[in-house]
């Protein structure tokens, strides 16, 4: 028998347990990921190349928010107000009886030192134009809401296709395995039309789905346990719980969403100890609140959500989902009828919190290392419907995107004299959605996963980063 010292027993002893928490660290670093089997599917991962973003911000308009009366002014509709459309124009509208050319309700002012024209209904978004690459020319295939919805956020029209915040962490995974990798944060008047498609891992794992927190109340329900549960009885639970399933997923390896519920509950078994503290606002400063709008009635939720968006990127969440306007009507942006009334409300609901979330990132250098991307579903039509309002347009639209590495400051692109069709410089959804992966890191023609019988990706076929952006 070997006797050691009491000096070498506690010199080998704190070794020992600085191993094991270097071991831990490499592990989150995803340095050891390759040779720990068994491990989450959503550790940090390499992309193919250095990413000038971390993490992603997505600012959805639900329902079609006009570029001509928000990003993309237009002085020939001023001057030919009530007139009938060329023929040569060739509309084509979603409703019958399409009117006469309809011109802007909203003044246009140039901001910054860029001198980039925004709507007054943007008015404190532009604010921080300087910081944003506003891109007038893309186009997308559908003009029906849910199909064209389903293109913006899983880049095909048809549903079963896994969206942008899947494909980011089936690529990337999460900084923060305590927290949901990609999360959804719906408007209080609802989630959009296509519901829970619209953040689906489609064919991917289940584990790569978005987590939607409630637009009502606590944003996670039954966050804290019930007072007579002890964590370690809960542990236990679990574990058994684990033991079970684990023994079906080796019997059905087939079946993903089995892996995703047993990833779920350890999930929000580790949420417990942290989303309380991101999740409370209430440690933000009074002027932090004010910035993002949460004095306003108006826009109260939405800088809410705005201000809890930044909170989950500083805490290492890897893409978050915020949607502006109900799933339709009057509580979206698809004004059809009194165009004026409808955005004056919408915007009025969004504008303040923006701002807040733009100028709060970059005071906070966080910024650079997040893309923020505005976009909506498609635009809407020159011309008039029910006198007032405005048909959609999927031909010619504006989205911009700030932070991340972005060269604010500069447009991108533009539509008709008339605002109806891309002709400058045209970016299909497949652009958009390679620029995006490209400013993480990743290749969007690398990005695959076979299913059934060929490779996919979310870009198809097709798709180029945009240069400008790039």
């Amino acid at each position: 028998m070997i006797f050691a010292s009491r000096r070498r027993f506690l010199w080998e002893l704190g070794g020992g347990i600085a191993g094991l928490a270097l071991c831990d660290l490499l592990k989150q670093d995803a340095l050891l990921a390759s040779s720990l089997p068994g491990d989450s599917p959503l550790l940090p991962k390499k992309g193919h190349f250095p990413p000038k973003a971390k993490a992603v911000i997505s600012l959805f308009m639900n329902g079609g928010t006009s570029h001509l009366d928000t990003f993309d002014p237009k002085q020939e509709l001023t001057k030919r107000h009530l007139e009938a459309p060329p023929a040569s124009l060739n509309i084509q509208t979603f409703f019958p009886n399409p009117g006469t050319f309809l011109k802007s309700p909203f003044s246009f002012k140039k901001y910054g030192q860029s001198g980039i024209e925004v709507s007054e209904l943007f008015s404190h978004t532009a604010e921080c134009i300087d910081d944003i690459a506003v891109v007038r020319s893309m186009h997308a295939l559908s003009n029906n809401h849910t199909p064209a919805i389903l293109q913006m956020m899983t880049g095909f029209i048809q549903p079963g296709r896994p969206s942008v915040g899947s494909w980011t962490i089936y690529g990337l995974g999460t900084e923060n395995q305590n927290l949901p990798a990609f999360v959804v944060l719906l408007d209080s008047m609802g989630g959009p039309l296509g519901g829970a498609q619209q953040w689906s891992a489609g064919f991917l794992p289940g584990v790569y789905q978005g987590t939607p927190f409630r637009n009502h109340g606590d944003p996670i329900v039954d966050l804290a346990s019930p007072r007579h549960v002890e964590p370690q009885h809960q542990r236990s639970r679990l574990d058994f719980i684990k033991t079970l399933n684990d023994r079906h997923a080796q019997q059905n390896p087939a079946e993903t969403e089995l892996a995703a519920r047993i990833a779920s509950y350890e999930l929000a078994f580790r949420i417990q100890s942290q989303a309380p503290e991101v999740v409370d606002l209430s440690s933000e400063t009074q002027a932090t609140r004010t910035l993002y709008g949460m004095d306003d009635p108006a826009c109260e939720h939405f800088g809410r959500n705005c201000l809890l968006a930044r909170r989950l990127v500083e805490k290492g969440v890897r893409f978050v989902q915020l949607f502006g306007g109900g799933n339709a009507g009057e509580d979206s942006w698809d004004a059809h009828g009194e165009l004026e009334k409808n955005h004056r409300k919408r915007a009025a609901a969004v504008d303040k919190p923006i701002r807040g979330l733009l100028k709060d990132l970059k005071a906070r250098g966080l910024l650079d290392s997040t893309l923020v991307v505005w976009h909506s579903e498609f635009g809407r039509m020159p011309i008039s419907q029910s006198v007032s309002g405005r048909d959609h347009s999927p031909y010619g639209f504006s989205v911009w995107l700030a932070g991340g590495g972005v060269k604010g400051g500069q447009v991108i692109g533009a539509t008709d004299q008339f605002g109806y069709r891309a002709v400058l410089d045209p970016h299909p959804i497949n652009d958009l959605h390679a620029t995006i992966l490209h400013k993480l890191g990743l290749d969007h023609t690398q990005l695959t996963y076979f299913h059934n019988g060929r490779m996919h990706r979310l870009t198809d076929v097709a798709g180029e980063v945009i240069p400008q952006l790039a």
